[in-house]
């Protein structure tokens, strides 16, 4: 059951003193500056963020508020200082914290990228026997006549009609194990990625999410101690940027450290864009970048000489660290904005790209298309120098053919071929960050493919002294 009333339960025997200093010191963070963001992005969304204090409701006692223990002290020296003095996120230091300098928290799982996925066609088999014998139509609710859809299975969201007023009930939940050193940008990696299912619906606005953890039971108590509250704080920040709170959740030992959670929201019929309406002549647009798990991979070898030496060649040690803080800094940013401007440019379909990667997740948007489409992608946005990392390592990654794990990655939408090049604009205008036309939609079987030598276009097309973009 979740934990209602404490937010999160450690379900193990004896370990619920150390479930209070996790709790305490995640209060005590709290109260910290906002993270580390990019020097332009603080710029572009400095009214969002002056107006986000007033969101914040502190839940526990004042004496907690005045909680300066070690834990939080830990917590400063990795949210820094200044955060609005630095333009890209320092690295995580396992020292600052007490912590040996051989400290590796995606150590604390064995899987990573595609390994951690069950293959589609597989998934795709396991889950008929969640499928209703009726259909859709039949399932459908009504309210003024008009129907409200029900969905679920297969899709990034389900939408469930509710029995007043013609709202719907929109959910999702997600989880993974570590992709990065620093706790608490996981958190939020892992918090941005669970809200994306939603985004990807259209819905931009979430009333609610638990949070679901693994703490480690191969982490010493000074790990959990230090890292564990760093993630939660991660996740709770990045809520808060959405404009939601987490309000409850589950947390339990495991061997592998997870994090993920659930998001929740109640809407009406014109705050979500079912995903199955492109049409002969919409593009395909890609909200972010590609190549977040071959930068990944790429920085975890810096540490591996028997792999750095496969890449060396093609990519600088300097190269590698900041397609890594490119990687964390696309994966941890809300696909929010792109979600409240798939209204206003008419999108026809949208998915999230996560761990099935770009081909993957089209082929499942193009499956659930009503009409007779087929979508083909001619251009892959990839994070600068990595698209050269993966050629070099082979097959392994198999980033131009679309099949790449992705973590938090963009929003895949089909737009009105006119209204697609203004979209485009006005994200970067509104962000800062770009977007890209990668595709079309032509007449076809409901199937997606990428050309055989796709245009790879590097983000950043040029490198600029102190910035990631």
């Amino acid at each position: 059951m979740a934990g209602y009333g404490h937010p999160y339960v450690i379900h193990a025997a004896g370990l619920a003193q150390d479930h209070h200093k996790l709790f305490q010191a995640a209060q005590a963070q709290q109260q910290q500056a906002e993270p580390v963001r990019l020097a332009h992005e603080q710029q572009q969304q400095q009214q969002h963020y002056q107006q986000q204090p007033q969101q914040i409701r502190p839940n526990s006692p004042p004496h907690h508020l005045q909680a300066q223990d070690a834990l939080a002290q830990a917590a400063q020296l990795e949210l820094g200082q200044n955060p609005n003095a630095l333009a890209i996120r320092r690295p995580f230091d396992p020292t600052a914290h007490d912590l040996e300098a051989n400290f590796r928290l995606t150590r604390f799982a064995d899987l990573k990228g595609r390994g951690c996925k069950v293959p589609q066609e597989v998934l795709l088999k396991l889950l008929e026997g969640l499928q209703d014998d009726q259909g859709q139509e039949e399932h459908s609710t009504h309210f003024m006549h008009v129907p409200i859809p029900r969905i679920g299975i297969g899709m990034d969201a389900s939408i469930t009609p509710l029995r007043h007023s013609g709202l719907s009930l929109v959910q999702t939940t997600d989880f993974f194990y570590p992709l990065v050193e620093d706790p608490y940008m996981q958190g939020k990696i892992a918090c941005a990625n669970v809200l994306s299912d939603l985004y990807a619906m259209g819905v931009t606005e979430c009333d609610n999410m638990l949070m679901l953890l693994a703490v480690s039971t191969k982490m010493t108590e000074k790990e959990r101690d230090v890292v564990i509250p760093l993630i939660m704080r991660g996740f709770k920040d990045c809520a808060l940027e959405a404009g939601t709170t987490v309000t409850g959740g589950q947390t339990v030992m495991n061997p592998w450290c997870t994090i993920g959670g659930v998001a929740t929201t109640i809407c009406q019929p014109n705050e979500f864009i079912i995903p199955d309406s492109a049409v002969v002549g919409d593009v395909l647009v890609l909200t972010k970048p590609l190549g977040t798990q071959v930068a990944l991979n790429a920085h975890q070898w810096l540490d591996q000489p028997e792999r750095w030496n496969r890449i060396k060649l093609v990519v600088s040690e300097e190269d590698v660290r900041k397609a890594y803080q490119r990687a964390m800094d696309s994966m941890a940013r809300l696909n929010r904005t792109a979600s409240r401007l798939m209204h206003k440019y008419n999108a026809h379909a949208a998915t999230d790209v996560t761990g099935f990667g770009l081909l993957g997740h089209a082929q499942a948007l193009a499956r659930s298309q009503k009409a007779e489409v087929g979508f083909v992608i001619h251009n892959l946005p990839v994070i600068a120098k990595m698209a050269a990392v993966g050629k070099a390592c082979g097959n392994m990654f198999q980033l131009q053919q679309g099949n790449s794990a992705e973590t938090s990655g963009g929003l895949l939408i089909c737009l009105p071929r006119e209204q697609a090049a203004a979209y485009c604009k006005d994200i970067q205008k509104v962000e800062g960050y770009q977007a890209w036309i990668i595709g079309i939609v032509e007449k076809g079987n409901r199937t997606a493919r990428i050309i055989d030598k796709p245009r790879v276009i590097e983000v950043p097309a040029k490198e600029k002294d102190g910035e990631l973009w």
